[in-house]
């Protein structure tokens, strides 16, 4: 049968995410994760519903994507699917043409697995790579050293508290209690958990969320970010490695993160949370 894509109603965000969350493996090249979504439904329900982008063929999902913002494209697929030369075809003809409704015309970014068929397709048809990131991993088959600082779970009732160190720790970040809110209500929350570290004088310092996938499947971070006010004092360090251990306790194989390589800042402190840095990975790019 034909490959047809679809923007799913509201209701049609679960089998989206369920997808994605059953084809995260250790070893398996990632670019989208369930947490991604959930993050992005910070936005609420009817614009991650608008964002989201799936593929099929004979009813069953073979990629999903995720338009993260307008110009940029997450997307993943089936990892059985990754060299399937109709479905890449079919991925390339949709986000290359605007009027199929996936990316606009323009200089736009594709994020997808390093083995995908697409990653040799869309050279053919002008694109070129972007700025590399780095991938950091982090094993919990072994038990995690919990940190020394006082880290609190966040709940419904103490989010404005989560929503404040977050607008602290990203430069224009409007992040409200709302939005918390609404990223909570997500389906991919019933399988998160919000963080705050605390420092020795009772001042929230530090936030992440961690996103599991399931049990023996790989987790996220996303995002992560210390107080502007309190940087330089190791609190990066400290809720990088609570983040692994709340996922350990979720019963993730792993805890992964992604950073543009040039934050080298970032990628220091997720190496010294435990973190290993992974060979860079580029997006793909057209010019306008």
């Amino acid at each position: 049968m034909a490959i047809t894509v679809e923007k799913p109603e509201i209701d049609g965000l679960g089998e989206a995410v369920d997808a994605v969350r059953e084809w995260q493996h250790e070893g398996s090249p990632w670019q989208l994760h369930p947490g991604d979504l959930g993050w992005f439904w910070r936005f609420g329900a009817e614009a991650t519903a608008a964002a989201v982008r799936t593929w099929r063929r004979d009813g069953r999902i073979l990629a999903v994507g995720l338009l993260d913002g307008a110009d940029l494209l997450r997307l993943t697929t089936a990892p059985d699917s990754r060299r399937d030369e109709e479905l890449a075809r079919r991925l390339v003809e949709d986000v290359i043409e605007p009027e199929r409704g996936v990316l606009p015309p323009g200089k736009v970014f594709i994020e997808a697995p390093q083995d995908a068929l697409i990653q040799d397709l869309l050279p053919e048809r002008g694109w070129r790579t972007g700025e590399p990131w780095t991938p950091l991993h982090r094993d919990l088959t072994e038990p995690v050293k919990a940190p020394d600082p006082r880290i609190e779970v966040i709940g419904p009732e103490r989010a404005q508290v989560w929503a404040g160190v977050t607008r602290a720790a990203f430069d224009g970040s409007k992040f409200s209690e709302e939005r918390w809110q609404a990223m909570a209500s997500g389906v991919p929350y019933a399988d998160a958990r919000c963080l705050v570290a605390y420092d020795g004088h009772g001042n929230a310092v530090a936030m992440v969320t961690v996103w599991s996938a399931g049990p023996g499947k790989p987790g996220v971070l996303e995002p992560m970010g210390v107080h502007r006010d309190h940087r330089g004092h190791g609190h990066g360090r400290a809720i990088t490695a609570a983040a692994a251990a709340a996922l350990q306790e979720l019963g993730s194989s792993s805890a992964a993160v992604s950073t543009p390589s040039s934050n080298v800042a970032a990628v220091a402190t997720y190496e010294s949370g435990g973190f290993q840095r992974l060979p860079e990975v580029r997006d793909l790019t057209r010019d306008a």
